[in-house]
């Protein structure tokens, strides 16, 4: 009984102990540090349901936020976040040009935005297209150390019925690092 209630403590003082949920999760994550910054390779591993495909194809505009955290893992207390970054990615389908316009903001700046008549393309730029963003430069690091990158993930419009009073994400996933310099 004693072993058990440590171990929940263990819990809610190091969230990272939590988020180890192993292979099955559903957002990848790969950070690269090199040069001085860590680059974040991320995708959202889910199908294209009907349900997603009927509200794409109604005009309504589609919007998945990942929030990227850097942490520091803690042995003793909660982890620290080093730096963090918010990825915006928008498509709306035009039902008149029958056109899929995606983008992708990196904290409130347009990083891209372009149009597609496929919609696959448009999907992957929702979920997929995430390859080696440099979100972290500058951001020092102590050599030796470990850390980890977390990214969650919150699609709108939510099409669930019931809300819940607290803030939750849709999907999470997390990849450890140790800083090498």
């Amino acid at each position: 009984m004693l072993k058990r209630v440590f171990f929940a403590l263990l819990l809610l003082l190091n969230p990272a102990l939590a988020l180890a949920s192993g292979p099955d999760q559903n957002l990848q994550v790969i950070p690269l540090p090199r040069d001085g910054e860590v680059l974040v390779s991320f995708k959202l591993d889910e199908a294209l349901t009907d349900e997603v495909r009927a509200a794409i194809h109604s005009g309504l505009t589609i919007k998945f936020v990942y929030k990227v955290d850097l942490r520091r893992s803690s042995a003793v207390w909660m982890d620290r976040t080093i730096a963090s970054a918010v990825v915006t990615a928008t498509v709306r389908y035009d039902t008149l040009t029958r056109l899929y316009h995606y983008s992708r903001t990196l904290d409130g700046r347009i990083e891209f935005a372009d149009t597609t008549e496929k919609e696959d393309v448009a999907w992957s730029a929702l979920t997929r297209e995430f390859q080696r963003l440099s979100l972290f430069r500058g951001t020092p690091l102590e050599a030796n150390a470990e850390y980890y990158v977390r990214v969650r993930a919150n699609a709108s419009p939510h099409s669930n019925a019931f809300v819940w009073p607290w803030q939750g994400d849709d999907a999470m996933g997390f990849a450890k690092f140790t800083f090498v310099k």
